[in-house]
């Protein structure tokens, strides 16, 4: 693999044949290398690695991820890190259709699936509206693994009926812009990814609008990756939990009587025990 230490003056090789011939533009797969761990890969995803020559992946992607990418391939970080980011979002697509245009086809892999919380449906509009095919292999999403990984099912028919996903990235200066009034409802389990930075408010605003302090709740870290910690408590108790444990990105926040099966499920899971080894 060679890994091209600067995307933004990445260019496709220069052409052999007649310089003046159209180029018929790249296709583009959209590639979500699930949660970590790269047992969770779907066979199509290892497909599209094995064939690919060219490969712009995420912070969140595995170095055991990346192995299955062809020797011979061209890798480019793209990576955002909070408050650092390789490339803006906007200047990934235009590389993605640059590249595309000028003949090359390539994989686009990003962490857990790029459609839930991943900037993927931007990147499949992008496409789709500078006419460049493209294909998308879903993948399991981090909070798919990080529930089945820690013990924590996400639905259970004595405790939550329904599942949400939100993201709690800030809109503004200390605005978090979710609906609480839905996230606070009962018998329900909240995954809320991105979260860690405003934890504190989250956990404020869900019990201001109802949800009480004493309801289960977990921080996942690293989840399904050899590092992974799962830290639970109550709703009331994770920001300082989060703080005395020094929780750090990736990490996942879930909340709901489901959490409260944690301990139970552990003691059980076999696989986790060959999986810890």
């Amino acid at each position: 693999m060679k890994f091209v230490e600067d995307a933004r003056w990445f260019c496709p090789p220069a052409r052999q044949d007649d310089p003046n011939a159209p180029v018929p533009p790249g296709c583009v797969t959209l590639v979500g290398a699930g949660p970590g761990d790269p047992e969770l890969l779907t066979l199509r995803a290892v497909k599209a690695l094995r064939g690919a020559r060219l490969v712009l992946y995420d912070h969140l992607v595995s170095k055991e991820v990346l192995r299955y990418v062809a020797e011979d391939a061209d890798l480019i970080y793209v990576g955002k890190e909070s408050s650092h980011h390789t490339l803006p979002q906007e200047a990934i697509i235009d590389l993605m259709v640059r590249l595309a245009r000028s003949g090359r086809s390539l994989v686009r892999l990003k962490g857990g699936d790029g459609f839930i919380f991943g900037r993927g449906g931007e990147e499949a509009q992008a496409l789709a509206q500078a006419g460049i095919a493209f294909d998308v292999v879903p993948g399991i999403t981090a909070a798919q693994g990080a529930g089945a990984y820690a013990g924590i099912p996400l639905t259970h028919r004595d405790h939550a009926a329904t599942l949400v996903f939100a993201t709690g990235h800030l809109r503004g200066e200390s605005d978090v812009a979710l609906d609480w009034e839905l996230l606070a409802r009962p018998r329900q389990t909240v995954v809320i990814y991105m979260g860690i930075g405003t934890l504190p408010i989250i956990c404020a605003e869900l019990q201001r609008h109802g949800l009480p302090g004493d309801t289960p709740a977990a921080l996942v870290e690293q989840a399904t990756l050899p590092t992974q910690r799962c830290i639970t408590g109550t709703l009331q108790e994770l920001p300082a939990l989060a703080q005395q444990h020094r929780v750090r990105p990736p990490a996942l926040i879930v909340i709901g009587g489901v959490v409260a099966l944690q301990p139970q499920l552990m003691q059980g899971m076999r696989s986790m025990a060959h999986w810890m080894d």
